[in-house]
């Protein structure tokens, strides 16, 4: 592929999700370094519940693990300074509230019961709950120039009993629903905060036609960021809604990529090219823009969580080889081998991949914090996508003399259960010794809940169904002893009569069933 042209003038934001696995202070520090030198422009922070929330909000804050103090917020925020970044806070407003709604003293500001991430649009006290959310987080934010209040995803929106009663006068529509809400929240901050840009995600205008975007209230008042992470993003089609904003009026723009926590719910080792992809086809979207279409920058997330409630994504010491390579492939305009020997060189590693690079000869690396982890990961991850593990179920010796009509009927040859639980035993021993050095160096690194949580996630549903064979073996090994013991015996004659006439069986079905009579 050609090289395209680098991303245009605008900033270049990195996205720091803390819904899940937040870092400790002393690695975020050294990550936004690293982000800087690998050519960041800013930080788009998502705090979620590791924001301090006080008085009457204090109950959003995190209690699987301490949230940052005010202290650390600002810290936070003066680092990035002296690195030259910009601190940009993210406060979801209206979907994606899961943190918020998950509380039981807040469940009546739900738009639907069932429904955790969308809030009720028509409750006064859903509002003043916002704006005091906004307040905090701006006002501990005193250099900030922006603010992101999401927006997006605002699932099952009019579905509500409220908004259904609304939605019966003729002419209501949930576009309007939705409308009326952010600009009411926007409306408010800007009132607040006269000089502080605002920023929302795009997907909830999607839809809307020329008119309704253009009298949405939101000109002049918001700009967009519309986010896109498939490597196969639709150039034509991102290009064309770009216009249509530009042309309503919307014309602050801002695209949103991805660096990792795009590709699966549950993926834990990040694949860099599948991001570099995205990333190259933002490039395709930048050069095909008209000239009169304004872009601000761009935003590469690294979604640590899906939302709220899901498993944990890929930790970032996994994604920093994806993030390097596609910071450089908006600079090259391409990941040609010079980009590629840029990403290498600044993290000091041999492969762009970091399920591929050569492991480290020390315990962590000046110029990839977190190293160590990553590599320690990627090994425990290839033994639990093993064969032998992850199908030990399917194992003759599982599905020929031990399934669960032999478990149930205490039918099961000692043999077998004694060669199944020697290999069970192996490998849970294994997997036990890799987790236990995964979560001793992702404790220096993360709060040790989240190193509880990771494992139950990630390692404990993939090895359930070995440590269930490996307690079946053992009961049934337990039961047969016990059988054996309490057994009268024969006399010798009569056993050496048995085990003549089971010779003439033949072979293979002769030396199972002799080890059933021992």
């Amino acid at each position: 592929m050609d090289a395209l042209p680098a991303w245009p003038k605008g900033k270049k934001l990195v996205h720091l999700d803390l819904k899940g696995a937040p870092p400790r202070m002393d690695y975020l520090h050294k990550l936004i370094g690293l982000f800087s030198g690998l050519g960041a422009d800013g930080l788009l922070v998502e705090y979620e519940d590791m924001f301090p929330y006080e008085g009457e909000l204090k109950v959003l804050q995190s209690t699987q693990h301490p949230p940052y103090s005010r202290e650390e917020v600002l810290s936070i925020q003066e680092v990035a300074k002296s690195q030259g970044l910009e601190v940009i806070p993210l406060v979801q407003t209206f979907g994606h509230m899961e943190f918020v709604l998950k509380h039981k003293s807040l469940w009546e500001l739900r738009e639907v019961g069932h429904c955790l991430g969308t809030l009720n649009p028509h409750r006064e006290e859903g509002v003043r709950l916002v704006k005091e959310m906004l307040r905090q987080v701006v006002e501990l934010h005193p250099g900030s120039t922006s603010l992101h209040i999401g927006a997006d995803e605002v699932y099952l929106l009019g579905e509500g009993e409220e908004s259904r009663r609304w939605l019966s006068t003729p002419g209501r529509t949930v576009q309007q629903l939705f409308l009326n809400h952010v600009t009411r929240v926007a409306k408010g901050v800007r009132e607040a905060w006269p000089n502080l840009n605002m920023i929302m995600w795009d997907d909830m205008l999607r839809g809307m036609d020329h008119d309704t975007l253009k009298g949405s209230g939101l000109v002049g008042l918001v700009q967009l960021m519309l986010w896109d992470y498939n490597p196969t993003l639709d150039v034509k089609n991102t290009v064309y809604l770009l216009e249509r904003y530009s042309g309503a009026g919307l014309s602050e723009l801002w695209a949103a990529s991805a660096f990792k926590g795009s590709t699966n719910v549950h993926t834990c080792v990040t694949s860099t090219q599948r991001h570099v992809n995205n990333h190259l086809q933002w490039l395709q979207v930048a050069a095909a823009l008209p000239e009169g279409i304004h872009m601000l920058g761009i935003a590469l997330t690294g979604w640590q969580r899906y939302d709220h409630l899901s498993v944990l994504c890929e930790l970032l010491p996994l994604a920093l080889p994806s993030l390097a390579s596609s910071l450089q492939t908006l600079t090259h305009g391409q990941f040609s081998p010079e980009a590629q020997s840029r990403v290498t060189k600044a993290l000091g590693i041999s492969s762009v991949e970091v399920e591929t690079m050569e492991s480290s000869t020390t315990a962590d690396s000046v110029l990839f914090p977190g190293r160590r982890l990553a590599e320690l990961v990627v090994e425990l991850t290839a033994i639990l996508q093993s064969e032998e593990l992850r199908h030990f179920e399917d194992n003759m010796f599982v599905r020929g003399w031990f399934t669960p009509y032999h478990r149930q009927r205490k039918t099961v040859s000692p043999l077998i259960a004694q060669q199944l639980q020697s290999q069970a035993m192996t490998l849970l021993a294994l997997v036990e010794q890799r987790v236990a050095m995964v979560k001793k160096e992702m404790v220096r690194l993360y709060p040790a809940s989240t190193a509880q949580e990771w494992v139950e996630q990630h390692v404990s549903p993939v090895v359930a169904p070995l440590q269930r064979i490996l307690e079946d073996t053992r009961a049934s090994l337990l039961e047969m002893r016990h059988w054996s013991s309490s057994r009268p015996r024969k006399r010798l004659s009569n056993e050496a009569t048995a085990s003549t006439s089971l010779t003439e069986r033949g072979k293979g079905q002769d030396q199972m069933t002799s080890c059933d009579q021992e």
